[in-house]
């Protein structure tokens, strides 16, 4: 008897959580998204070029980590060629490395790699072996050396202080990088990661501008691993506060640091891309407006957390090395408010519609010290928001 009804038990969660493949995304659940379009795999993918890897290490009982990196321009011969870009710390208790010259420049050359907050160093020597390895010797000393490699906090579920990512982990996430749709979840440097106190991970998104807009793409990525259970909105719909149970359940006893059921401010990095051709300063803003998407989310970034955004356009092509002395460009004009508002637009409605899917397709997750964090159920988000007319 007991036999049966674990049975039965185990086929009512497996209808509230499906399994992987069936993992459905945020807008297959009929979260409402009012602005625009989404691009063919409703990713940062949809911008011409760009490409996406994960490395996914998931072993024994306590490793739960990895990592992701993003090629703005793919693997080509043009792999090198820079792209304007900026970046945004909303709260910078975390790290983005580069970007003192990415700032000062206002260029971006090669890979962001996102991984776990005691791996930044050993990707970002990682990515410089590999750009060596690769351009050199000819062309050695022109060779950037300053990556750019952001984290957030998995140690939760990771065992984190055991450096787990290597070298040729980060290696494998640039090389196996490709265009289409991305795996999102707990996959890649968001293998290990919490959001609302949820499982959290990858997500994506992305937006086609209408005709009378420029008819430019703009896509997200995130690395979600932030927020406090009663902050989670969806649509509008006090989310959090509705399933305030199934917090994450941590081994006090093995000596676990912090109460996240209480205070798991944590950190996300957001990753914005766009065709759109935008100069250095137009992308610093544009990085600046992922804010809002997490604020329509729930998030307050808290005093411990670390978001931080980077933007990139492949609008225009910045070549690596180059005789002449002068450089031609186009960028969208500074008083286009029919261009610029729909970008801004997109990146809030894109880094939102990123973080729910990231949550929805995130699974529920033991790791170090028999940690556990569970996924966010499909049916309680449904009836919650039907409670709310959404």
């Amino acid at each position: 008897m007991r036999h049966a009804a674990l049975l039965a038990l185990a086929f009512v969660l497996a209808l509230a959580r499906p399994t992987s493949a069936a993992e459905p995304r945020a807008r297959d659940l009929g979260i409402p998204f009012d602005f625009g379009s989404p691009g063919r795999w409703n990713a940062i993918t949809d911008v011409a070029g760009v490409e996406v890897g994960h490395v996914t290490l998931v072993e024994g009982d306590a490793v739960r980590t990895g990592v992701t990196a993003v090629l703005p321009r793919g693997h080509g011969e043009s792999s090198r060629d820079q792209c304007f870009g900026g970046w945004f710390s909303l709260n910078g208790n975390g790290e983005m490395t580069g970007t003192a010259w990415l700032e000062e420049s206002g260029l971006l050359e090669g890979p962001v790699m996102i991984t776990n907050t005691n791996s930044v160093g050993v990707v970002r020597d990682a990515v410089i072996s590999y750009a060596a390895r690769r351009w050199g010797p000819k062309g050695y000393q022109e060779l950037w050396s300053l990556p750019v490699v952001a984290e957030t906090w998995d140690g939760h579920l990771n065992d984190i202080y055991g450096m787990h990512v290597k070298a040729d982990h980060a290696v494998r996430a640039i090389e196996s990088a490709a265009s289409g749709p991305v795996a999102e979840g707990g996959v890649g440097g968001g293998t290990g990661m919490i959001c609302y106190e949820f499982k959290g991970g990858i997500g994506t998104a992305s937006r086609v501008l209408d005709a009378k807009a420029g008819g430019h793409t703009v896509g997200v990525l995130v690395q979600a691993n932030f927020g406090r259970r009663p902050e989670l909105t969806v649509a509008g719909v006090p989310v959090g506060r509705e399933i305030a149970d199934l917090t994450p359940e941590i081994n006090r006893e093995a000596g676990a640091a912090g109460d996240i059921n209480v205070d798991h401010e944590g950190s996300v990095i957001v990753v914005i891309a766009t065709d759109a051709p935008l100069s250095s300063r137009q992308l610093e803003r544009l990085a600046q407006r992922a804010a809002l998407g997490l604020a329509r989310t729930g998030s307050t970034s808290g005093n411990t957390s670390g978001d931080i955004f980077i933007a990139f356009s492949t609008g225009n092509t910045v070549p690596q090395s180059s005789d002449s002395r002068t450089l031609s460009a186009t960028f969208v004009s500074p008083e286009s408010t029919a261009t610029l508002n729909p970008l801004f637009q997109a990146v809030v409605e894109a880094t939102e519609e990123s973080v729910l899917n990231a949550l929805m397709k995130a699974e529920t997750m033991t790791g170090i010290n028999g940690n556990k964090v569970h996924a966010l159920p499909y049916d309680r988000l449904k009836a919650a928001m039907s409670k709310y007319g959404r």
